[in-house]
């Protein structure tokens, strides 16, 4: 380990110890309110597969939640297919507030690795540091996905690892996108494009990975629970997705002029998987996942037909990549671009407002944030480099 990295070691150690020391010394404030966390779905959906019962029975994650003194009408359990359950496993053999956590510590680790890992992808100017750091961690999807205890941060991560790793190392590239594939709706885009670029480019190593990583998991929680993916398809008509309002721009635009036509939800999202695929088609030739790569993304979130504000996590990169774009430009900025900038920065302070104010995501309040994040990456994507726009 070089000297440079010696102290930020030991200030996360430092933080990390600090952390547990203060939970523990609060644990019975702290533990009322981890039962308002999502969180609790992964420690009760691990604290039933661990014991070989079903992860996604509602009535009994619903009792065990109760026990943890969970105050909801409805249960939270756990929507992400079989082979995510592998991510809480740890939880099922921990009570309900060290499962929440280490989920905060490993959250937090993901987020830092993340930053670290685009700040060397990107390879931005030194004097940009500053800037870099204050733009991730005051994403508003960070601390909304911190909050509620969400699993954004760790598809992040699938997705950096990814990026880092997928020229010189595509089995471990592979083998991340396992990560991101818990909740393969957020990111479609990519992952149809991913599959036309394995092919046209023979990146089968990358598809080998995904596959492994994929068998494994699901023969994880078949080892637990033989009738998990049987369990998972009864739960799905019980989860009543198509009668829920779900704070996406597709969510509503349904709620609003197509209230009980389930299927308009994935209008945007059909319209934009023809735009991705003439996207790759036309910029085949030169494709780059750390510069293409980061608009499917964009376009996929904006898309989606079920996403939360903390979901929006995995566009660290992209708004990053925009900040540093930015960044580069500063000194030819014209007035009318401040004013956009300060626009754009102002809706994201505007988002962190309403979370400080604990507005809950069910109540659609949110539902611009995508158009933000594509707003300011489109209008930030003016100040790139022009090798990189003809790209």
């Amino acid at each position: 380990m070089n000297n440079g990295r010696r102290p930020l070691t030991f200030i996360l150690v430092a933080a990390f110890a600090g952390f547990l020391v203060y939970a523990a010394s609060h644990s019975k404030g702290i533990r009322q309110n981890v039962a308002r966390r999502d969180s609790i779905q992964y420690w009760a959906g691990a604290n039933l597969l661990i014991n070989h019962h079903n992860p996604y029975d509602i009535d009994k994650v619903f009792e065990l939640e109760r026990l943890q003194g969970y105050e909801g009408d409805r249960p939270l359990v756990i929507r992400t297919p079989p082979w995510s359950l592998f991510m809480f496993l740890p939880f099922g053999v921990l009570s309900a507030f060290w499962a929440w956590a280490l989920w905060i510590i490993l959250s937090l680790i993901c987020l830092i690795t993340a930053m670290r890992s685009c700040w060397n992808i990107f390879a931005a100017e030194s004097g940009a540091r500053r800037v870099f750091t204050l733009a991730g961690y005051i994403f508003a999807p960070v601390p909304a996905c911190l909050v509620a205890g969400q699993m954004g941060l760790l598809l992040l991560l699938g997705i950096i690892l990814f990026m880092k790793y997928e020229s010189r190392r595509p089995f471990l590239a592979g083998a991340a996108l396992i990560l991101p594939f818990a909740k393969p709706h957020l990111l479609a885009l990519f992952w149809l494009v991913l599959l036309l670029w394995i092919i046209a480019y023979k990146k089968f190593a990358v598809l080998a990975g995904l596959a492994a990583a994929f068998v494994l998991a699901n023969l994880l929680a078949l080892g637990l629970d033989h009738r998990v993916f049987q369990d998972y398809r009864d739960f799905l008509p019980r989860a009543a997705i198509a009668h829920e309002f779900i704070p996406a721009v597709s969510g509503v635009i349904r709620a609003l002029f197509f209230h009980r036509m389930f299927w308009v939800q994935f209008v945007p999202l059909a319209v934009a998987l023809l735009w991705s695929l003439r996207y790759f088609l036309k910029k085949r030739e030169t494709w780059d996942w750390r510069y293409h790569g980061l608009i499917l993304m964009v376009v996929s979130v904006l898309t989606t037909p079920y996403a939360w504000l903390s979901d929006e996590v995995v566009l660290l990169p992209a708004i990053l990549q925009a900040t540093l774009w930015i960044y580069s430009s500063r000194h030819t900025l014209r007035i009318r671009d401040r004013l956009a900038i300060f626009g754009f920065c102002s809706l994201n302070a505007l988002l962190l407002l309403i979370l400080y104010f604990k507005i809950p995501f069910s109540t659609g309040i949110y539902f611009w944030s995508s158009l933000v994040w594509f707003g300011g990456y489109i209008y930030a994507s003016r100040f790139q480099s022009p090798l990189l726009e003809r790209a």
